[in-house]
């Protein structure tokens, strides 16, 4: 019989396995069909587990780090202001750093490995980390002196509540944090395309840690000092801003690909004439554009929130923390696993691979961000009550931190279902696409807000964001399908009807746990609080897990496929 892959091998010595590394042919010539296919898909549910628990721990510090802050200083015109200074750098480190620059680093990172080897990689690296620098030392010294502007802009309402010179106080303490966080980025892009998600994925932990300690330490001996103790957190920002850069090196090191980084013009100036870093530029300009849209919304709900009173930015912000943790654990770890498994894929021109991949990681999005949607429609009251009724908050910043995340859980399935199929894009090199529909989609959201916002106020907010996701979600869907990049795998009807009974029945038992339980009056009994709480949600998760298995899904088989 003919062997179909002979003139692969006999080309071994003429084109190096680096030309075929990713492609389903040489796969099968080594190791055949089945032991190599389910050793990939089991690799990739390693690492997203393991992203997903380390991303879990740095939410679970995020959380205590929230719960501390809102026990010391309640929702004030102080928090709203440390939320905005604290936002300001963290929209432009998403715009430019995990955002933009991610999207257009990683898939010419991945393919430059795949086909140039790991020597012409090391100058793409230095080159992109000399010219990061000296952007990022420019960007980081406008931005200290150009901080009342910025504070105007993403919240003048801050003017009527008292707290706008608090906040520019704050964000010039913590500019320089987008620095950091954009050289965390890369190394972040370098170690992941190498499979090294630990380190990246564990060190937001750092941050949470040190405005831990700030809040704890810190923040009594500014006020002991008569100096305003909610400044400490903006200490604790730059001090976990400095340990999780300094984290990364010894896990470059060990890969050996820590940037040789020059900090004169004339470095600076070869860099930028390295080709690589012209295609990342390229690709960063409409990335840039597609990122914008996002922070656009981000900032206009901002601006409408500063101005709803004070306390309105901070209930927001509180909420938004709890969201992220289901967006974290399976969103976030889920795009930053499959972004360089796509591009791998996309490089070697593994098309089954590539729409398999996207299957993979939309049945983990409905198996478990379905049943999370509908844990914070139902149950918001005794997970606010629970993690933030302490200290400064209270009952009625329990109540508007309750209607802001049960509206936020609306579009939940929309926020984590964008982590996956945007990826499917970028992986391509294809950004103008999410682009279009990001800039409509950002339409759409401040027509919801003009339609809820008047009756629901910072809830509207919320709402409009979670239904402006889901409408993102469908039709990044849509048009991966429509370019041939996605084709569902057969059995989604029978699998998506099992998650919903099993959804439903979870959704009964934790609304009635909610009502018959007095959460705000338990305040002074903590542990019954937190003991009825853990209980109930194990016991939703049991039923939830029994009943997929009652319907006949078998779940191992469903996480493998």
């Amino acid at each position: 019989m003919p062997d179909p892959f002979r003139s692969i091998r006999t080309q071994q010595g003429k084109v190096g396995w680096k030309a075929c590394e990713y492609t389903t042919a040489r796969r099968l010539c080594l190791e055949g069909p089945g032991p190599r296919s389910y050793n990939a898909r089991m690799s990739l549910l390693k690492s997203a587990s393991t992203v997903s628990m380390l991303t879990l721990a740095s939410r679970i510090a995020g959380l205590v780090r929230e719960l501390l802050i809102a026990a010391a200083f309640g929702a004030s015109a102080n928090t709203d202001a440390f939320n905005v200074a604290f936002r300001i750098p963290n929209l432009l480190r998403r715009l430019f750093a995990e955002g933009a620059f991610s999207q257009a680093f990683v898939p010419i990172l991945a393919e430059s490995r795949t086909r140039n080897g790991e020597t012409a990689t090391h100058d793409l690296v230095n080159a992109v980390g000399t010219v990061l620098f000296g952007v990022l030392t420019i960007v980081c010294l406008i931005g200290i002196v150009a901080a009342p502007a910025f504070v105007w802009v993403m919240a003048s309402g801050l003017k009527e509540s008292g707290g706008f010179d608090a906040a520019v106080v704050m964000t010039r303490w913590m500019f320089p944090y987008i620095g950091f966080m954009s050289l965390v980025a890369l190394s972040a892009g370098i170690l992941n395309t190498w499979s090294r998600f630990a380190v990246p994925a564990v060190t937001p932990v750092l941050l949470n840690l040190s405005m831990i300690g700030a809040a704890l330490f810190v923040a009594p001996w500014f006020r002991e000092h008569g100096i305003e103790p909610i400044y400490a957190l903006a200490v604790g920002v730059m001090v976990g801003g400095v340990l999780q850069l300094a984290v990364q090196v010894p896990a470059l090191l060990r890969i050996g690909m820590v940037p040789r980084v020059g900090v004169t013009l004339a470095a600076w100036r070869r860099a930028r004439a390295h080709p690589g870093v012209g295609r990342i530029l390229r690709q960063m300009a409409p990335a840039v554009l597609g990122v914008s849209v996002a922070q656009l919304s981000l900032l206009v709900n901002t601006q409408i929130a500063s101005h709803l009173g004070a306390g309105a930015v901070s209930w927001l912000t509180y909420a938004d923390r709890l969201m992220e943790f289901p967006t974290a654990m399976l969103g976030v770890a889920l795009g930053v696993v499959l972004l360089p498994q796509l591009s791998r894929a996309q490089a070697g021109g593994d098309t089954t691979r590539f729409s398999e991949l996207l299957d993979w990681g939309l049945r983990l999005v409905v198996l478990l961000a379905l049943p999370c949607a509908v844990a914070l429609l139902v149950f918001a009251t005794p997970l606010v009550a629970v993690l933030y009724h302490y200290g400064r908050f209270t009952p009625h910043d329990v109540h508007q931190t309750v209607v802001a995340l049960s509206c936020y859980g609306v579009g939940l399935m929309g926020l984590i279902g964008v982590k996956v199929l945007a990826p499917g894009f970028y992986a391509t090199q294809d950004i103008r696409t999410p682009v279009r529909i990001g800039i409509t989609v950002l339409v759409i959201t401040q027509v919801f807000n003009v339609i809820f916002v008047p009756f629901l106020g910072h809830a509207g907010l919320a709402l409009s964001i979670g239904l402006g996701s889901l409408v993102n979600a469908t039709w990044l869907m849509f048009g991966l399908r429509k370019a041939g990049r996605y084709h569902p795998a057969p059995g989604w009807a029978l699998f998506t009807v099992r998650v919903v009974i099993a959804a439903s029945v979870l959704g009964v038992g934790l609304w009635m746990a909610s009502h018959h339980i007095d959460w705000i009056g338990l305040r002074e009994h903590k542990l019954i609080r937190v003991g009825a709480m853990a209980g109930c949600l194990a016991g939703a998760a049991i039923v939830y897990f029994g009943t997929l298995a009652a319907t006949g899904l078998d779940l191992k088989k469903a996480v493998r496929r």
